[in-house]
């Protein structure tokens, strides 16, 4: 009994120490095919928020493997403001909807390879979705290859005035 009361305890505070301080406005989640090194993300993160100033705040989460087990987790849990991830992933997911346009944010023609058309509830609209990485002043900056990678907002992203600030300065080309 007394070791079940240690083991819980000890796996609290454990858990405990796994929320990494106060939450971002917008989390941003990373998955490439190859996945990503925490320092990349650290760096990406860094220089965002130097970008954006002092608000919103942003944290960019990363994975060391590519794992579609873990991109629909990380799309259900509606905890994130922003997704980035591979083209593949991006078109195919593009078609069952779930996207917020961006063409208030940026103009289709800059990046028309983010341009879908996309069919929800009967009626097909197209519009700017997602922005390909690689044309980015963010990720060309930093000199990461930001090649086959696009970034969205997904539709239940939990703040989306302050998703749709930080990807306007995501699309700085």
């Amino acid at each position: 009994m007394r070791r079940n009361v240690l083991i819980a305890l000890l796996l609290l505070f454990v858990l405990a120490g796994c929320g990494g301080g106060p939450k971002a406005d917008v989390p941003i989640f990373l998955m490439s095919a190859t996945g990503v090194p925490n320092e990349v993300a650290d760096k990406l993160g860094q220089s965002l928020q130097a970008k954006l100033g002092t608000a919103p705040t942003v944290k960019v989460l990363t994975t060391p493997i590519f794992s579609v087990e873990k991109l629909m987790v990380e799309i259900a849990a509606a905890e994130n403001g922003i997704i980035i991830i591979p083209t593949q992933q991006f078109k195919a997911l593009g078609q069952q909807g779930g996207y917020v346009p961006l063409d208030d944010l940026a103009k289709a023609e800059d990046f028309p390879d983010g341009v879908l058309e996309i069919t929800e509830d009967g009626k097909t609209q197209k519009h700017l979705y997602g922005i390909p990485m690689e044309k980015t002043k963010w990720f060309t900056e930093l000199n990461f290859n930001g090649k086959d990678l696009y970034a969205f907002i997904p539709a239940n992203a939990p703040n989306m005035e302050k998703s749709k600030q930080v990807m306007k300065q995501i699309a700085q080309k």
